[in-house]
């Protein structure tokens, strides 16, 4: 049987360094483990730490989130994508200043807005040492090698999680963390390097000669693809139309360059035309390619320019303030396409 013990003597010499984990000694600060496990949802480590900072800064606690205007989140996390994380983080933070900080328990973790069964025992474990163990995705790397599983996932997600349990030890804090960095460091997708991992003689995985290739995978489903078109319209002193996204679905609250929607087949110039926000000299920009969970998306992107725009649907931003809007990825790659010198 794998010894916590074990683990957490190699956690002890090999943790990372990361801004929102307490020192040796500290104690965890709930909003800052909070912030970070809802931004590391379907991110890296690399990618969500200067969104963090930045984050943090703008919003040091629960209570200045809370009392944050809706647009002033939005812009703050803009770029980090999977937006609704970022409507439910601000809904849950005026929740949780209001009834005066966060529950110390897993059960109360679980009834606050956008906290799923791995978010609350994440929390619980670091920032309130109860002894469970959160499984994320390298937690069921390293556990479904280390007891053999080879049932494939999804499938295998609930004999993973009870397996994880019995690794429950001392310092839950710091076992959870340590079982994180196992598998972002040694205990990897590729190429695992079994010869340093604390529990290497405790691996059915490794014993059997089957690590690299667990956990199995179910055979994904392709990846549907969407066409859409966007218009970036400016008028004569540098002002760009720009429209809201409904409250809720994809990219909810967001900001965007008004559009067709989006649809299984391409839009011909001339239907797509007929979505524009008003008549205009419009040119083909180039189209945009992007990546979403479910589906891609492929967009046309006409730019033109008139002398006044008259704003029936959405409201107008000077160019160079842009960047403070709360544009998703996607947007920002039509705008730069649109802003781009033509070829």
């Amino acid at each position: 049987m794998p010894s916590p013990a074990d683990l957490l003597r190699w956690y002890d010499r090999n943790r990372r360094r990361m801004p929102w984990r307490a020192e040796p000694g500290e104690t965890a600060d709930p909003y800052r483990v909070w912030l970070s496990e809802i931004m590391l949802q379907q991110t890296t480590v690399a990618a969500v730490i200067p969104y963090y900072e930045k984050f943090l800064t703008r919003f040091p606690t629960v209570t200045d989130l809370a009392a944050a205007e809706s647009d002033a989140v939005m812009q703050t996390w803009a770029g980090l994508g999977y937006y609704a994380r970022a409507r439910n983080l601000h809904v849950c933070a005026k929740v949780v200043a209001a009834r005066g900080g966060f529950p110390d328990d897993i059960e109360g973790l679980r009834t606050l807005p956008g906290i799923g069964p791995y978010t609350a025992a994440a929390i619980g474990a670091i920032a309130f040492a109860i002894p469970v163990i959160p499984v994320d995705g390298n937690v069921e790397r390293v556990v479904s090698r280390l007891f053999a599983i080879e049932t494939p996932l999804p499938a295998a997600k609930a004999a993973i999680a009870a397996a994880a349990q019995t690794l429950a030890g001392p310092r839950p804090s710091d076992l959870a963390q340590a079982l994180f960095d196992l598998g972002a460091t040694i205990c990897t997708p590729t190429n695992p390097a079994c010869t340093i991992c604390p529990w290497m003689a405790d691996c059915l995985a490794r014993a059997r000669g089957i690590a690299a290739n667990l956990p199995r995978k179910a055979a994904k489903k392709p990846r549907p693809t969407r066409h859409g078109a966007v218009f970036h319209l400016s008028d004569a002193t540098g002002e760009v139309l720009l429209r809201r996204r409904p409250e809720k679905g994809l990219l909810g609250g967001m900001a965007e360059l008004p559009g067709t929607p989006w649809r299984a087949e391409p839009w011909p110039h001339a239907d797509a035309w007929t979505h524009a926000p008003a008549p205009a000299p419009w040119r083909h920009a180039g189209r945009v390619h992007h990546v979403f969970t479910h589906f891609e998306l492929h967009l046309d992107v006409y730019a033109a320019e008139i002398p006044v725009i008259r704003v029936n649907d959405g409201y107008l931003r000077p160019a160079t303030a842009l960047a403070g809007e709360a544009l998703p990825s996607v947007m920002r790659k039509c705008v730069a396409a649109a802003e781009a010198p033509p070829d």
